[in-house]
């Protein structure tokens, strides 16, 4: 799939969901420089759960902001199913994301004046699409609250709160959900019901889950870790334990 390939047309089954080839991303100039990535490369599979982990300063979110087209490399390539995102403007940019991308961050982001089911629905809206009501309140359902859809964010505990981002990230069928530190907020049982629910977007769905997490529980729900030291890949494990990412993470000093 070309850059010319239209922004609405969907993955090829041969093209890594995200991929990123030898990328750079520089801060500042001079003495205040900062490398936050240095010749980063990576290829996730699409219907893969892949968490990204390290030191405090290690480009984690860089990482994400990078991959997800929110911020520009400062050299290499970065593809989302096969489209390359260099050549794009950033209104094209801006509609992959809406249509192929979805976000869910530790701050849940939501619009305490809507309801859950405006909430759920507001993607859609923003790109200008009529959301169906069958749909949201079947995504409502996939996360658990559709019989909580006329709530606002207020009636609703922090778990529930992270499934409305959830259900608001998966409305547009994207081809990646990025999440940044989903559990961050929330107490560790319903931490663990959220993973749960992420992996069972993977499993059911065949969404592609890209997670920055600190927690190495949190990363036992991933395929692979990723995990980064000073800008650079520092290794990968594949179908970690949480003993196992620790033990790694104390070795990289996070």
């Amino acid at each position: 799939m070309s850059n010319s390939t239209p922004l609405t047309a969907r993955a090829s089954a041969s093209a890594p969901a995200v991929a990123l080839r030898d990328v750079r991303k520089v801060y500042g100039r001079g003495e205040g420089t900062v490398v936050a990535l240095d010749g980063v490369s990576a290829a996730l599979s699409p219907g893969s759960f892949t968490a990204i982990m390290g030191p405090s300063g290690s480009g984690k979110i860089t990482f994400l902001n990078v991959a997800a087209g929110l911020d520009r490399p400062s050299s290499g390539s970065v593809a989302v199913g096969g489209t390359g995102l260099a050549d794009l403007s950033e209104q094209r940019l801006t509609i992959l994301r809406r249509e192929r991308i979805g976000f869910v961050f530790q701050a849940f982001n939501l619009l305490p004046s809507l309801t859950v089911a405006q909430n759920i629905a507001l993607p859609l809206r923003l790109a200008g699409r009529r959301p169906r009501r069958s749909a949201v309140r079947e995504i409502a359902a996939r996360v658990g609250l559709d019989k909580r859809l006329h709530d606002r964010p207020s009636q609703l505990s922090g778990g529930q709160q992270q499934r409305v981002a959830i259900a608001r990230a998966l409305i547009t069928g994207p081809e990646v959900v990025f999440a940044d530190e989903p559990t961050g907020a929330l107490d560790t049982r319903t931490g663990r019901d959220v993973l749960a629910l992420l992996r069972d977007v993977v499993d059911k769905d065949r969404h592609t889950v890209v997670m920055v997490t600190h927690d190495p529980v949190a990363a036992s729900y991933a395929d692979r870790v990723m995990l980064l030291a000073d800008g650079r890949v520092a290794g990968m494990l594949e179908a970690p334990s949480a003993d196992q990412v620790a033990e790694r993470l104390a070795h990289l000093g996070g």
